[in-house]
């Protein structure tokens, strides 16, 4: 199968296109011929060396999300079937024709939804809907989300909405428009922000989920206060000096299902800012490594 790998880490170009064998389902286990894939920050890290998860071989695959279709079954599944659209997640393996994952990472793609939307969906959007789980948030509560245009953020934003929580999110100044259109109160990043945040919220910040990390999420604990309702998922070593929150994903088949059920509804929307061929990823990379893209890249397979 065709692929894309680092067989060794360093910047973006260490990414090449690979022949690899094509791999086969276990027991419990589905194949999925890929058509989307989607980048993640994680797959710039590892590219670049970073210590995440456990240790693996080089070359490497990187990719977390997909969508495609089912084309084999392994021993004891019964769904989904053969022929079925899926999306779904996997550790470190989705730049590739076909990867195989358990069957419950799996769910049904909502009919009418694009590929590249498909390929993007589960890491990210359940990245964001368990850090609002583990930060309580709640119906008339006032939430900052920081980095609010990101792949995370714009899923934060909505989920939020979806609890009855009102949204202040942070951003440059060509994204205020965007984060508006999902629902939250713009608020430009940068020198003054927590004078800008509490002229916007006076009665105060119940909670905040950082993506930034260092003196954001110091003074996201400044604003509000408590320091067990603040959590990041960019930098655990300065949240548990201040006791804030070290925030990681909990995937699962009942959340992943909740999310794909939202967006059916037409009640979470997904913005892809860039679609590539699978073999622009070192493009795909230079572009995330900006922390400059709107919602999330695709890689198309």
């Amino acid at each position: 199968m065709r692929a894309v790998a680092f067989p060794r880490t360093g910047p973006p170009e260490v990414l090449e296109s690979v022949d690899l064998p094509d791999p086969e389902p276990g027991p419990g286990q589905v194949r999925v011929r890929v058509r989307a894939a989607g980048v993640q920050p994680v797959d710039t890290a590892l590219r670049r060396g970073a210590p995440i998860g456990p240790p693996a071989p080089l070359p490497r695959v990187p990719g977390n999300d997909f969508a495609g279709t089912v084309d084999r079954l392994g021993a004891g599944v019964a769904s989904p079937a053969v022929g079925d659209a899926v999306l779904g997640w996997a550790w470190t393996s989705c730049y590739a024709e076909y990867v195989v994952v358990g069957a419950d990472h799996c769910a049904a793609r909502p009919a009418g939804m694009p590929w590249e939307e498909a390929g993007v969906l589960a890491s990210s959007a359940q990245t964001a809907h368990t850090a609002l789980e583990d930060l309580r948030v709640g119906p008339g509560e006032t939430l900052l989300v920081h980095a609010a245009a990101g792949g995370v953020g714009t899923f934060a934003v909505q989920l939020a909405r979806v609890l009855g929580a009102r949204v202040l999110g942070t951003c440059g100044p060509g994204n205020e428009e965007h984060v508006a259109s999902l629902g939250a109160v713009p608020v430009r990043h940068g020198e003054g922000l927590a004078g800008r945040v509490r002229a916007l919220a006076p009665e105060g910040v119940d909670a905040a989920l950082d993506m930034v990390g260092g003196d954001t999420l110091r003074l996201s604990v400044a604003l509000v206060g408590d320091p067990a309702r603040v959590g990041t998922l960019v930098d655990h070593a300065a949240a548990e000096r201040a006791g804030a929150l070290g925030l990681r994903s909990r995937p699962g088949a009942d959340r992943l299902g909740a999310i794909v059920d939202l967006y059916a509804a037409g009640e979470l929307r997904v913005h892809v800012s860039h679609a590539l061929p699978l073999h622009e990823a070192a493009r795909a990379h230079r572009l995330s490594e900006t922390r400059r893209t709107r919602g999330k890249i695709a890689l198309l397979v």
